[in-house]
């Protein structure tokens, strides 16, 4: 796989990016729901203590019988017709009926408004039979009806007001008798009492009762009643109405987006009202196809969040009553389609109040944001892919190229045809092309070094190998002995300088191999070195040496042999570059945790780098001077080096006025006795 394909598959890690925005945008949702429900809790308990100062009449208990009245702002036309009735669709079956128990074949409807309070009464199954003033006793349908005022109002307080409701004939202006006198008509009730043959209806408008009041009504078909007919009402059921006072009242104290409802302990409803929409829907004609490609995506994202929400707990509002069963933990509930955040709150009497929020607002914030936070790193995402890619192309084409160029500094048969141009970048590529650069350069060294060592050893071993031929061959015609001894030592020195150049070549194998059976012991590195240096003035009278110790002894472990060995090549080295009467000077240096051993020839300087280690194996810089030298002395001193745990180094140096060079040998002296030989 190449660059660009694993920086690619590298650059879709970063597809995190949007996951962790979701989840982030998700923990947000949980926090302002948190805090939604925290400021609901808080003003729901507000709005109880309001509708519990309005709300001070008998509750509506479970099981108690009750006449709701459906808020309207339309006025019902009192006509025996349903058609101007709140919710008529061309079909009154469709209309919220409400029937007395025990009493299927009656149903009724009443509504209010500001103003008055509208029944409808239907009596299936059975036409209008109509009072027959001739004939009173007469059987004749007749509706009673019975009005008592709250409790807590002290003015209206008293005996029940009855209602007598007969018609002779059917049609409007029915009057209604006060207490069944027939000199008491109320002209305060509109009614009119309609035959529809197979039904009969009746329509009633009279003003508002007083919150808290109760209302009871019968229809019966009976002759003329008894004295105290309305006892049979009594006591009659609790009217239910909306509140509006309330309403209004509740409607001031609600934000955008909000919803309120009170409920009788039954789940009447008394009060429901919610924050006015004062704005303008948009029309989508107006809207542009951006803005309609940005509804649609953020009505997708908050999906897309109201996916991770819990399931909210569907609310069933069944003829004006509502019964929420205890919110879910989560308090979310699901009304008509709508989605709420929702608190519910019990105040006097048992009521409760349910304050609800709309999840819009909540989902439109948290759709931005993580529409917000998806551009976002969708960008990001396709900038920082761009940028890899084009990032991972300049490699490729830096790493071609160099592939190219050490391509074409190599043959096929393996000979360097040429260097490689420094790098201009100080980055790793670029290091990389330094360091092959210098590889190239110093196996073009190295063979050179091999091609002229062919030469060299020819050069070695041809001037032995000619003298034994020579004394061979002049040994078959000699005649005497002392000729025969003459030829024969030629040929025995001749012999014995092919054994050294021989011995020369493999040195440094026998010591790799000598390492393995060699013993350290402890010896002083001072005294050794002193000894060395003496016996090299004695045997070299045409150079001066001069050696530099230290007073106190310096203890090491490791073979005293082989470092002679190694200060021998040092010093034979030094020996071979310095003019007759030169100096040599040894100096061993005693620090905390190494000792420091120099050899500095004067006369002589290294030469300018060829990109060939002079440690190294078979490597010779003396011109003019090769013969006996296979370039194996330095590796050799490297090798002692090693196995002593140090390291050598070799440097250009100036002296007491002269220049010169200087090699410098650091052994470890810390911890040396714990050391084992390779």
């Amino acid at each position: 796989m190449n660059l660009k394909r694993q920086l690619f598959l590298a650059s879709l890690l970063m597809l995190l990016i949007p996951w962790a925005g979701l989840k982030f945008v998700l923990e947000l949702d949980n926090a302002l729901r948190a805090q939604a429900l925290q400021q609901l809790q808080e003003k729901g308990d507000r709005l109880a203590e309001l509708a519990g100062d309005a709300l001070l009449g008998d509750p509506v208990t479970e099981g108690a019988e009750a006449i709701y009245a459906i808020a309207t702002d339309q006025s019902p036309k009192v006509d025996g017709f349903t058609t101007t009735w709140p919710g008529f669709n061309e079909n009154e079956e469709q209309l919220p009926w409400q029937f007395t128990p025990g009493q299927t074949d009656l149903r009724w409807l009443a509504v209010s408004n500001n103003r008055n309070l509208y029944l409808l009464v239907q009596k299936r199954d059975q036409g209008l039979r109509p009072f027959n003033p001739n004939n009173p006793e007469q059987r004749h349908d007749r509706f009673e009806m019975v009005l008592a005022a709250p409790a807590n109002d002290l003015e209206q307080s008293g005996q029940p007001q009855t209602w007598l409701i007969r018609t002779t004939a059917p049609g409007a202006n029915v009057p209604a008798l006060i207490e069944g006198d027939v000199n008491k008509p109320d002209r305060q009730l509109e009614v009119a009492w309609e035959d529809l043959a197979s039904r009969w209806q009746l329509e009633l408008r009279m003003p508002k009762p007083a919150p808290g009041s109760r209302l009871g009504f019968q229809a019966v078909q009976t002759a003329e009643p008894p004295q105290a007919w309305g006892t049979s009402i009594s006591p009659p059921p609790l009217l239910v109405q909306r509140n509006t006072d309330l309403e209004r009242a509740l409607t001031s104290q609600l934000s955008e987006g909000q919803q309120v409802t009170v409920m009788e302990p039954a789940g009447w409803i008394v009060a429901h009202t919610q924050h006015p929409f004062t704005g303008r829907a948009p029309d989508f004609d107006d809207f542009s196809a951006a803005q309609i490609l940005e509804q649609i995506t953020l009505n997708a994202l908050r999906s897309l969040v109201r996916l991770y929400q819990p399931d909210p707990q569907p609310l069933a509002e069944t003829n004006h009553q509502l019964h929420t069963g205890g919110l879910p933990e989560h308090h979310l509930v699901e009304q008509n389609g709508t989605v709420w955040l929702a608190t519910e709150h019990t105040f006097f009497g048992g009521r409760s109040l349910v304050l609800k929020q709309s999840l819009d607002q909540l989902l439109s914030v948290s759709g931005s944001a993580l529409g917000s936070v998806l551009a976002r790193s969708l960008l990001i995402i396709l900038a920082l892919t761009l940028v890899l890619l084009g990032y991972a192309s300049w490699l490729s084409w830096r790493i071609a190229r160099l592939q190219r160029l050490v391509s074409a500094s190599v043959d096929d048969d393996g000979r360097i045809l040429g260097g490689i141009p420094p790098a201009s970048a100080r980055d790793e590529l670029g290091q990389l092309q330094q360091h092959f650069g210098q590889m190239v350069s110093r196996l073009q060294s190295y063979n050179q070094y091999l091609e002229s060592f062919s030469r060299r050893l020819s050069h070695e071993l041809k001037t032995p190998v000619a003298v034994v031929r020579s004394s061979l061959e002049n040994l078959a015609h000699s005649d005497s002995d002392q000729e025969r001894q003459q030829y024969l030592a030629r040929a025995s020195a001749a012999t014995e300088r092919l054994r050294r150049i021989l011995n020369s070549m493999s040195e440094a194998a026998r010591l790799e191999q000598s390492f393995d059976q060699a013993d350290k012991e402890s010896f002083d590195l001072a005294d050794v070195v002193r000894q060395a240096t003496a016996a090299y003035q004695q045997l070299d009278c045409q150079h001066r040496f001069h050696c530099q110790m230290p007073e106190s002894a310096c203890p090491l472990m490791g073979s005293p042999e082989m470092l002679v060995q190694m200060l021998d090549k040092l010093v034979d080295n030094a020996r071979d570059f310095t003019p007759e009467g030169g100096t040599i000077a040894l100096c061993l240096e005693q620090h905390s945790d190494h000792y420091q051993l120099e050899v500095f020839n004067e006369g002589s300087s290294l030469p300018a780098h060829t990109g060939v280690d002079i440690f190294g194996a078979f490597v010779s810089q003396r011109e003019g001077k090769t013969e006996g030298h296979l370039g194996q002395g330095l590796l050799i001193v490297r090798l002692i080096a090693d196995y002593h745990n140090g390291r050598v180094e070799a440097r250009n140096h100036h002296q007491n006025g002269v220049d010169g060079v200087c090699f410098r040998v650091i052994i470890p002296a810390t911890d040396n006795e714990s050391r084992t030989a390779p």
